[in-house]
């Protein structure tokens, strides 16, 4: 097995899409929401990777890979870069794990390409009409970009990250730099103000009545403070998908993953060894 997580990236539409990768056998894609990246699976991907080929991208527009102008960066679009990025990586099938606004990209893929996925892990998952939320909407209005200085939006982004977590100490200077430091250029800025404006419950409403059809074994796991992807969504979203169970983390918040990263990845190793 790799001893350590190892950095690659490929191209995909002509778009450098990077992602870390360790382990061995059965795959596991782990798919990260906004305003984070790859990296927020830093303590989770070892955990996986004893039993598992884990494969952690960066999606496009976010942390290493590239972040072109023009292309679509809504969770649809996503969720075909992650299929021929297995693709490209001779993925036929795998688990995915997926937070937040990668928890839509990931059942939009079960919904589209059922046969790809094994088991499903969906983490405090953008849902239904959970998204986006009020904190993100007027920065989604036309020249919000331009009207924020540079400094004043990673100020402003410094702020919103510890809100994200019960326990303030998880949310260290060092975690949010990890997190913010792909937005903190000009390039990056416009990067994720083109991500912001991307956010749109649709995506999730119009396969609201699919869920049912889903045949993947799934576990919801949510932090039972989350104050953006409200908790009252968790049972929805386990009861609209017929094989899902539950599981809230406690004292937990929307980064549960900083806070629970031990029990988080105890959690998901156990459910895809049943």
């Amino acid at each position: 097995m790799s001893t350590k997580i190892t950095e690659h990236h490929t191209y995909i539409d002509g778009h450098k899409i990077a992602f870390r990768e360790q382990g061995e056998g059965s795959p596991v894609i782990l798919i990260h929401g906004i305003p984070t990246n790859s990296l927020m699976w830093r303590d989770i991907i070892p955990q996986l990777a004893t039993n598992h080929r884990v494969i952690a991208p960066d999606l496009l527009n976010y942390g290493e890979s590239g972040k072109p102008e023009s292309a679509d960066v809504s969770i649809n679009a996503q969720s075909r870069m992650i299929i021929q990025l297995m693709d490209s990586l001779g993925v036929r099938r795998a688990d995915v794990v997926a937070h937040d606004v990668g928890g839509g990209v990931a059942q939009l893929i079960a919904v589209n390409y059922p046969e790809k996925i094994r088991k499903l892990v969906l983490m405090d998952s953008v849902c239904f009409d959970s998204w986006p939320i009020p904190e993100f909407e007027p920065l989604q209005q036309p020249g919000a970009d331009t009207a924020m200085s540079l400094s004043d939006f990673v100020g402003m982004m410094r702020g919103f990250m510890p809100n994200g977590v019960v326990n303030k100490s998880a949310m260290t200077d060092d975690v949010i730099d990890l997190y913010l430091a792909p937005w903190s250029t000009e390039d990056g800025k416009r990067a994720f103000f083109r991500n912001l404006r991307r956010l749109n419950k649709e995506y999730t409403q119009s396969i609201a009545d699919e869920l049912k059809h889903l045949p993947h074994q799934t576990l919801v796991l949510w932090g039972d403070k989350d104050p953006f992807q409200k908790p009252e969504y968790a049972p929805k979203l386990a009861e609209a998908i017929p094989h899902a169970e539950l599981v809230w983390i406690k004292d937990a918040g929307h980064w549960l993953i900083d806070e629970k990263p031990d029990e988080i990845g105890d959690r998901i190793n156990q459910f895809l060894g049943k």
